[in-house]
């Protein structure tokens, strides 16, 4: 039910129960989780894309599951039993490669990526209250931050999807491409971020993360502890041989 393919420093992750439109069972829930785990651990990998096969990324809980067992561990919020939360605490950037629709529990896990390019067929949708449930892992927090709350609110109190080109309008995903292009330009962005150093990676995503909760002040702050911390690791020697190889990139593109 899920597929894990490395190659270059890149992983991909692919949920994989076609069949269920990738509906996220207590077992895909528990697999997600420990791969995400495990390739945070992973010194091979330094990007990760997540995507889903067939016609969605994946529709969410599974409500049949859910009608026979009740929200139980569902509702958890620990990277040990959630995996929105492992994806969260990736230290390594995870691009979402949204194939399809992403719903409800799906499109949490949709918000909790760094990067999110839309295939065409891409459609998000918050059902939550349509199925009598509230959100447990971040939506009413991170989609009103990302798109505002009337936004927000306009999704998540009528249960509507939000279609592929909206999306991108409204600032929820990077960009759209057409079904056939999703995968090569997860892959491209994968591979242009894996280029650069893992442990640089990892830190300028925490900078970002980390002020990205608090007032610009304090981001400020933030960001001049870290920078400075970080910094003062650099060789003058990394940094020539690093300007070299900027400018053979810029030559090529």
């Amino acid at each position: 039910m899920l597929k894990v393919d490395k190659n270059d420093l890149v992983a991909v992750v692919t949920l994989d129960r076609p069949e269920a439109m990738n509906a996220l069972s207590r077992a895909l829930r528990a697999a997600l989780r420990d791969a995400m785990v495990a390739l945070a651990a992973d010194p091979e990998v330094s990007v990760v894309v997540l995507t889903g096969a067939g016609r969605a990324f994946t529709a969410g809980l599974d409500l049949k599951e859910l009608g026979q067992q009740g929200l139980g561990a569902a509702n958890a919020t620990g990277a040990d039993e959630n995996p929105v939360q492992a994806i969260l605490e990736c230290p390594k950037p995870v691009i979402g490669a949204i194939n399809g629709v992403a719903i409800t529990g799906g499109f949490e896990l949709a918000l909790a990526c760094d990067v999110l390019i839309a295939s065409t067929n891409a459609r998000f949708a918050d059902t939550h209250a349509r199925v009598g449930i509230m959100p447990g892992w971040g939506l009413s927090q991170r989609l009103p931050r990302i798109i505002g709350p009337y936004r927000a609110k306009e999704l998540s109190l009528s249960g509507n999807f939000l279609d592929a080109e909206t999306a991108l309008a409204w600032g929820l995903v990077n960009r759209v491409v057409e079904p056939d292009e999703l995968m090569p330009a997860a892959l491209a962005l994968a591979r242009d971020m894996a280029s650069i150093p893992a442990e640089t990676l990892s830190a300028y995503k925490a900078i970002i993360d980390g002020g990205y909760a608090l007032s610009l002040s304090e981001g400020l702050a933030f960001e001049h502890r870290n920078s400075s911390a970080q910094n003062s690791l650099v060789t003058p020697q990394m940094v020539e041989a690093r300007r070299e190889a900027i400018q053979a990139r810029g030559r090529s593109q």
